[in-house]
């Protein structure tokens, strides 16, 4: 009966102060510098996997940004399938980082998590006001999104341990940017203590 409808987010919190993005991390890698970006992201990959478990077990949900490859009908379970069960670079990554089944996520056609998509709507049902920003690539789509949440007041957290780019030096200098212009908290996952985060006021 509607009225005896209020959990509208299945296995996943109703609400949450704290949000986990992960940006692109579904990904054929089928371009240029795959291979490249592959070997970076496979040991952020690792370390990632983990703090989404720790988060999962601290009511944190999970948010998959992902691009939409320029395909308008693209849908994120055959984006998923594509990557899981196909001869793919980054078939190693999906298969460290697919998805729960009460995980969120995300198409977006560019650079930013934000740009013309429902990200911002499911943020603010969530109640959340400090994202997690994790994924690839740390010098590009991870920057956008980090750029337009600042803008909107989030407070970032961006474990310098989950993010990759395409060579160590790209991804150091956007760790940089977004700790130095963005505020950014950029210690290690396993520096992170998820319960204290939880409990942290939301920012003014």
């Amino acid at each position: 009966m509607p009225g005896q409808q209020h959990d509208l987010h299945g296995n996943a919190p109703d609400t949450a102060p704290i949000a986990l993005l992960l940006i692109d991390v579904i990904n054929d890698l089928d371009f240029a510098h795959g291979k490249a970006l592959l070997k970076q992201a496979l040991p952020m990959a690792t370390k990632l996997a983990a703090l989404k478990r720790r988060a999962k077990r601290a009511g944190i949900p999970s948010i998959y940004v992902n691009d939409n490859f320029g395909r308008w009908q693209s849908d994120f379970q055959k984006l998923l399938h594509h990557c899981l069960d196909e001869d793919v670079c980054g078939k190693p990554l999906a298969a460290l980082l697919q998805p729960d089944a009460e995980d969120y996520f995300v198409l977006k056609p560019k650079h930013s998590g934000f740009y013309s998509t429902t990200l911002e709507l499911l943020l603010q049902a969530l109640g959340v006001h400090t994202l997690i920003l994790t994924g690839i690539a740390g010098n590009i789509c991870v920057l956008f999104t980090a750029n337009d949440a600042y803008m909107r007041g989030y407070r970032l957290i961006i474990p310098a341990d989950c993010v990759a780019s395409q060579t160590v030096r790209e991804n150091a200098s956007a760790l940089h940017l977004m700790q130095t212009i963005l505020k950014a908290d950029v210690r290690p996952s396993t520096a992170l203590d998820l319960p204290h985060v939880m409990a942290s006021p939301q920012p003014p």
